[in-house]
């Protein structure tokens, strides 16, 4: 899902307002998630999860082109963990695809049996 799929999908949802408060609201929403994480907080969205930075420390690498070693400064990067909700249900839905996909291959098993 991209960012303008979710607006749409917001927008459709939520008939009172219009395309352009609902990419308002969205672009509001992730520009505070943005700050909080850039000034080292932490985010924790209930059901879903939570956002963090994680520091990468300073390590030693190399150049593809001529294997020189080159020096990686550390880095702080934004980190997702997701929610036992979210885990669970796309654990959930990947149980159900699985479940019909060996159906689907069981029918189709089925019937090349029977046409021979």
């Amino acid at each position: 899902m991209t960012r303008s799929d979710l607006v749409a999908k917001l927008a459709e949802q939520f008939g009172q307002l219009t395309h352009r408060d609902t990419e308002f609201a969205v672009k509001t929403i992730l520009d505070a998630m943005s700050d909080a994480l850039a000034r080292g907080h932490r985010i924790e969205i209930r059901g879903f999860g939570s956002f963090s930075i994680n520091r990468r420390p300073p390590r030693m690498g190399r150049n593809p082109r001529s294997g020189e070693q080159v020096v990686i400064p550390e880095k702080l990067v934004p980190h997702f963990k997701p929610g036992k909700a979210l885990r669970e249900a796309v654990d959930a839905r990947g149980d159900q695809q699985e479940a019909e996909a060996a159906a689907k291959a069981a029918a189709a098993a089925a019937s090349a049996e029977s046409a021979s």
